[in-house]
């Protein structure tokens, strides 16, 4: 019987690009700027990493397919370097293949790294996904604020809620990250927004307005990780372990049947579900000390917090209200400002937000450090609530 990979695994190092505009430098530049940080911190050498996972969703608009622009970036020549997609999974997904490979024991020491470069293309938003007959017959012509508009009604909906209600539990949480967002120096946005601002905002989608949308970004992140025992011998005292990775990918039984009321997202509580038993976790609500979840809406953020099993079904806004979620709350939700103040570079999103949860449990955080964490959880949603991947990751002090 699978005994999953809890404790197998130690991060040895993790660095993180400056997120933005960065139209002075270029993908292949973000790359090192986050490895070089993750080499440093990890000690070791260069030669010393035997394989590689790069993830990079956009290959159409980006710096191109194949592993070989990570490989070069990085100068980590002859070894086994694959590039992974999963749309907004990405980054994880790479931090589960070079994870996985350590605990198997077929590399001792591997990296994983994510890249995204999307203010040069010139859209708004993210591109049209036109590539193949899949998305065409399954995504036409849709909008990611349109899909998941539709959350926020079957929301409501199901739980009997006014517009008004809902629509303050989602301000509130794009007030949140904004407030934490001013205390991460490589946020791309760095300024609090006022509620009333947040509330009279130019509508998107409806509910959604302008301040309940993510924006897309510059930026890469980057983890070396290694096994417990060799992260001892190299001279780390407090090691940050793997507790668990999980992946759930949606077969689009949501969109085909009548079993899905539109209120969810079925794939992160299966992956959650998961993630919780590999981690040993049976009370999310009190053995999490923070959470990175995708809150590329303000409504995915909300609802995410009932599909974690954190709130109580219908009570995530009452939860949210009461501060169970901000920086000085029982959880604390995106301490760093969450992709509303990184923006989404797909690629880089999933391992970003690893980085702040190892980064807190080292307390190496300044002015945002939460209190003593011991266990965190990032959470990466891609594609529409009816049909897409969620991919959780834990991680914890050994």
């Amino acid at each position: 019987m699978a005994t999953g990979i809890k404790d197998k695994v130690a991060i040895l190092g993790m660095g993180c690009a400056q997120f933005g505009e960065r139209w002075d430098t270029d993908s292949s530049a973000l790359m090192r700027e986050a490895f070089d940080e993750a080499l440093a911190d990890a000690g070791i050498e260069r030669s010393q990493i035997e394989a590689g996972w790069y993830g990079s969703a956009l290959d159409n608009v980006n710096v191109g397919n194949s592993p070989i622009p990570a490989s070069t970036a990085l100068r980590l020549d002859g070894i086994p370097f694959t590039r992974v997609e999963n749309m907004c999974a990405t980054g994880t997904e790479a931090l589960r293949g070079a994870a996985y490979a350590v605990a198997s024991g077929a590399v001792d020491i591997a990296v994983a790294i994510g890249a995204e470069k999307l203010k040069d293309t010139g859209y708004g938003g993210l591109p049209i996904p036109f590539k193949g007959t899949f998305n065409d017959m399954w995504m036409p012509m849709g909008s990611s604020p349109a899909g998941f508009a539709q959350l926020a009604a079957g929301y409501r909906a199901k739980h009997g809620m006014s517009k008004e209600d809902l629509k303050r539990g989602m301000a509130h949480v794009s007030w949140k990250s904004h407030q934490n967002g001013v205390s991460s120096p490589k946020a791309h946005l760095r300024k609090a927004v006022p509620m009333e601002t947040i509330i009279n905002a130019p509508m998107i989608s409806e509910p959604l307005g302008l301040f309940d949308c993510c924006g897309v970004s510059d930026g890469a992140a980057c983890a070396i990780v290694t096994t417990p025992e060799i992260a001892r011998a190299l001279g780390k005292k407090e090691l940050v372990t793997v507790k668990a990775i999980q992946l759930a990918i949606s077969s689009g039984i949501e969109s085909q049947m009548n079993t899905w009321d539109g209120s969810h997202v079925r794939n992160t509580r299966s992956a959650a579900t998961r993630a919780y038993k590999e981690a040993g976790i049976t009370d999310p609500r009190t053995q999490l000390n923070l959470i990175e979840v995708h809150d590329c809406f303000s409504i995915t953020e909300l609802v995410t917090m009932e599909d974690l099993f954190i709130s109580k079904e219908g009570k995530a806004v009452n939860d949210i209200l009461d501060g169970f979620y901000d920086a000085d709350g029982q959880v604390p939700c995106q301490i760093d400002g969450g992709l509303k103040c990184f923006g989404h570079p797909i690629g880089a999103t999933g391992l970003r937000m690893a980085y702040e949860v190892y980064s807190q449990l080292l307390g190496r955080t300044g002015e945002r450090q939460i209190s003593s964490p011991s266990m965190g959880l990032t959470h990466n949603l891609g594609g529409v609530p009816y049909q897409g991947i969620a991919c959780i990751s834990i991680l914890g002090l050994a």
